[in-house]
C-alpha cells in the first residue's frame, strides 16, 4: 500500500551492514512477543514436575537446533553455524540451567516465571557493559528462552507468509540465525530490525546470504504492519515505508543502477587490483567466522588480512584450550584459495571479558585493561592462544598480529612469549614454521607517533583506522550524539596515517589497512595515494575497490592526496574528495540530489 491510498510514508535512518537496495512487501516477525505465565505452585509435590517440565523443555528446544542447524548445512547458505552453536551451548549450559532450577524451588514458582528471573540476572549482568558488540549479546539468551517458553507452552512457531509470492522484508527488532534458518529463504530479499550494529547477528547474517540489510533503526517495529510497500538501502542505511510513487520510481531506477552495478563488479573481484601505471596492492578480507570465507573467496579476497579471535572466548563456562584455538585456526591456514590469513591475538578486558573471568569494573574500559594489556597480565590464557598459531603456522602461511600496541615495551614483551612458546613447542618435537611474519596493530595515537621506532621490531604495521580515529578526535563511535565528528578525512587523520605509511616504508616493511576505511569506495584513491601495501575490509566491499583501483593510476592519486592534505578542515577535504570521485567515477558516485 503506497501514501497514496491512505498509509503515512515514513523514511527512517539506521545503519547499512549489507549493500544493495530492494522494493519489497514488509513482513513483521516478533520472535520475543510470548506472553510469561505466573502461578505458585502451592503444593511441594508439584516441584519435581515442574523441573522435569523445564528440563523436557530444554531437551526439545536443542533437538530443534540442532535439526536447524542440519537442514542449514545442506543448503548453500553460508550462515555462521558457530552462533547456532552458541545457542545450542547456553541450553547446556549448568550456570543457565541450575539457577532457573534453584528458582523453581526455593521460590515455587512455574518454569516460565524461573525463565523470566534467569534472563532478568543475565540481563543485569550485560547491564552497562560499554561495548556495543558484547553488551548486545544478551540477545543471545533472549532467543534461547524465548525457545524455551515456546517448548514449555507446546506452541509450534511457523513463519506464516501473509503477503503473496513478492519478495518480502523481513522487519523485526532483532532477529537470530535460528529465526532466519527456519525462513522461506528464496522469499526473503533484506531484513529491517530496530536493534543492532555492524557485528550484530542480523548483519552477520545479511551479509553471508548477501542480503541488503539495516540495522539499528531504533522504532521500524513500530511504523511498519505486514504488507506495507518498503524500500530498504543496504548501502545508506536508509529505510522508506510507504513510498510516494514519485520516490518509489527513483529508488527503482536506483536499484537497477545498482544490481547492474554489482554484476558489472564481480567481473573484477578476481583480477589483481593493479593500477593503469602498475602500482599493486594486495586486498584481504576481514572475518570474525570461518563461515564467511567461501563468500570471501568468491567477492576477491586474496588473503584473510583480520582474523578476529576473541569470539573463540564468549559464552563459553571454561576457558577455550589450546586445541579448541588449534582447530579453528586450522581450518582458515589450510584455506588452499587464500595466500595467508592474519590471525589477531584477542582484544579483550575490562568490559568486554567472558563471565567466568571476574574483572574488575573499569570506567572507561575501551581504555583500560584490554587487548595487548590484558594478554601480558594473564600469560597462560595468552600462551595458550601463541602456542596454537605456531602449531598451525606447519599447516600454512599464518601471520601474526598484536592489537593495541602503544610502547616498544608492549610489543617486545610479545614477541619474547612468542619466542618462549615457540622454544617450548620445539622441545617437544612438534612441527611449527621456520618463523612467523609479526604484525602490530597501530590503533593508538602513541604508536603513531613512535611508528620509526615500532618499525625496528616488527614485519609488518597494520592500521586499525576504527580506534585510531576514535582516538585521535576523542569521539565514542558508539555515541550517537557526536558520531558526526568522526571524520577520516580529518586533516589529522590523513596526517597520522600517511606518517604510519612513510615511516613503515622507511624500515623497509610493509603496512596494512585493516579498519573499515579500507573498504569506503570514497577514501580508496587517498590511501592509494598514501602507498598502502595491503587494504583487507569486509568482503562485500573488495569488488568495487579492486575497480577503482584497476581504473586509476598512482600519480593521480599521489596528486589527489596532495590537494587534499592541503586543506585545513575537513568540511573542505570531504567536499573535495567527493566531487573528485564523482568527475571521475561518474558510475560509482552519484551526485547528491537536489
Amino acid at each position: 500500500m503506497t501514501a497514496d491510498q491512505g498509509r503515512k510514508t515514513f523514511v527512517l535512518k539506521g545503519i547499512g551492514v549489507s549493500p544493495g537496495i530492494v522494493i519489497g512487501k514488509a513482513y513483521r516477525f516478533d520472535p520475543l512477543d510470548a506472553q510469561i505465565s505466573f502461578y505458585k505452585l502451592n503444593n511441594d509435590d508439584l516441584i519435581p514436575h515442574e523441573v522435569e517440565r523445564f528440563k523436557k523443555a530444554l531437551k526439545e528446544s536443542t533437538r530443534q537446533l540442532l535439526e536447524i542447524q542440519e537442514n542449514l548445512k545442506k543448503t548453500k547458505v553460508t550462515e555462521p553455524l558457530y552462533i547456532l552453536d552458541v545457542h545450542i551451548l547456553l541450553l547446556s549450559d549448568k550456570k543457565f540451567i541450575n539457577r532457573t532450577i534453584k528458582y523453581i524451588r526455593r521460590l515455587s514458582v512455574n518454569a516460565e516465571w524461573a525463565l523470566r528471573m534467569t534472563l532478568d540476572h543475565y540481563k543485569q549482568i550485560f547491564e552497562g557493559l560499554e561495548d556495543v558488540y558484547i553488551s548486545g549479546r544478551i540477545s543471545d539468551v533472549q532467543y534461547v528462552v524465548q525457545r524455551i517458553l515456546r517448548n514449555l507452552s507446546g506452541e509450534k512457531h511457523e513463519i506464516v507468509w501473509e503477503v503473496g509470492h513478492e519478495g518480502v522484508v523481513i522487519v523485526s527488532h532483532d532477529l537470530s540465525p535460528a529465526d532466519t534458518a527456519q525462513m522461506k529463504l528464496d522469499k526473503i530479499v533484506g531484513f529491517a530490525t530496530d536493534s543492532g550494529g555492524r557485528t550484530s547477528h542480523t548483519a552477520i547474517v545479511a551479509r553471508s546470504m548477501e542480503l541488503p540489510a539495516v540495522v539499528g533503526l531504533d522504532n521500524v517495529t513500530r511504523f511498519v504492519r505486514t504488507g506495507d510497500e518498503i524500500i530498504l538501502d543496504g548501502t545508506s542505511g536508509l529505510v522508506v515505508v510507504n513510498p510516494y510513487p514519485d520516490m518509489l520510481q527513483r529508488y527503482e531506477e536506483k536499484k537497477r543502477h545498482y544490481d547492474d552495478a554489482k554484476d558489472e563488479y564481480l567481473k573484477y573481484a578476481k583480477l589483481p587490483a593493479v593500477t593503469l601505471d602498475h602500482y599493486h596492492v594486495q586486498i584481504g578480507s576481514n572475518i570474525e567466522f570461518i563461515e564467511e570465507i567461501p563468500s570471501a573467496i568468491v567477492h576477491g579476497a586474496e588473503y584473510i588480512g583480520l582474523y578476529r579471535t576473541e569470539f573463540l572466548y564468549i559464552y563459553r563456562d571454561d576457558l577455550p584450550t589450546e586445541e579448541d584455538h588449534f582447530n579453528n585456526y586450522r581450518q582458515v591456514v589450510t584455506e588452499k584459495n587464500l595466500l595467508w590469513a592474519t590471525i589477531r591475538t584477542f582484544d579483550l578486558g575490562g568490559d568486554k571479558f567472558p563471565s567466568y573471568q571476574k574483572q574488575a569494573k573499569e570506567l572507561n574500559p575501551q581504555m583500560g585493561l584490554r587487548a595487548i594489556r590484558f594478554c601480558l597480565k594473564e600469560l597462560e590464557i595468552f600462551k595458550a592462544q601463541l602456542r596454537a598459531i605456531w602449531r598451525v603456522s606447519a599447516l600454512g602461511k599464518v601471520k601474526i598480529l598484536f592489537p593495541m600496541i602503544s610502547c616498544i615495551e608492549e610489543i617486545r614483551e610479545a614477541k619474547r612469549l612468542l619466542e618462549e612458546t615457540r622454544q617450548e613447542l620445539l622441545a617437544q618435537g612438534v612441527p611449527i614454521a621456520d618463523r612467523m611474519e609479526i604484525g602490530a596493530m597501530i590503533e593508538v595515537p602513541a604508536a603513531a607517533v613512535i611508528a620509526d621506532q615500532l618499525a625496528q621490531e616488527v614485519d609488518y604495521f597494520s592500521i586499525g583506522t576504527n580506534d585510531l580515529i576514535q582516538y585521535s578526535l576523542a569521539i565514542d563511535r558508539s555515541n550517537e550524539r557526536v558520531t558526526y565528528l568522526y571524520e577520516p578525512l580529518h586533516p589529522a587523520v590523513l596526517r597520522l596515517i600517511k606518517g604510519i605509511v612513510d615511516e613503515a616504508h622507511a624500515a623497509k616493511i610493509r603496512v596494512a589497512m585493516c579498519g573499515e576505511m579500507a573498504g569506503d569506495p570514497l577514501f580508496c584513491l587517498i590511501l592509494l595515494g598514501m602507498q598502502l601495501d595491503e587494504l583487507s575490509m569486509n568482503h562485500l566491499a573488495i569488488p568495487r575497490i579492486k575497480r577503482i583501483i584497476q581504473q586509476s593510476t598512482l600519480s593521480e592519486s599521489h596528486e589527489l592526496l596532495k590537494q587534499a592534505m592541503s586543506y585545513n578542515n575537513a568540511v573542505d577535504v570531504r567536499a573535495y574528495v567527493q566531487d573528485y570521485m564523482s568527475d571521475h567515477f561518474p558510475d560509482e558516485f552519484q551526485k547528491k540530489e537536489t
